[in-house]
């Protein structure tokens, strides 16, 4: 199973913005997956937030943050980045991406049951 990396998470201020990206470990490629993030606030369950094809041209966003958060694919530095802005402290938790079998809310639930999980990045939204 490819083991992917999350990276860029920080203290940003309510109403900011945050970019996050998801590599593949060494050794392992993206190209052929489609991928989720997900996001876990302390004290609570983790939970989807957005998907992506494998080809970047389906994407998927959860109401919480539609409109706000932007996936994409560079395929230049291989990664799944996801773009963050008019943050809240309400989107304060660790962010997590993962391979999810087809971008769409139902596979991107299915995948909350892996117990297959990087370390995640931290995001922290407050003044």
């Amino acid at each position: 199973q490819v083991q992917l990396v999350e990276s860029g998470g920080g203290l940003v201020q309510p109403g900011g913005s945050l970019r996050l990206s998801c590599a593949a470990a060494s050794g392992f490629t993206l190209d052929y997956y489609d991928i989720g993030w997900f996001r876990q606030a302390p004290g609570k369950e983790r939970g989807e937030i957005s998907c992506i094809s494998n080809s970047g041209d389906r994407t998927y966003y959860t109401d919480s943050v539609n409109g706000r958060f932007t996936i994409s694919r560079d395929k230049d530095r291989k990664t799944v980045d996801l773009q963050m802005s008019s943050l809240k402290s309400e989107d304060t938790a660790t962010y997590y991406c993962n391979t999810v079998p087809m971008c769409n809310a139902i596979q991107l639930r299915r995948i909350l049951r892996s117990d297959s999980w990087g370390r995640g990045t931290q995001v922290t939204v407050s003044w």
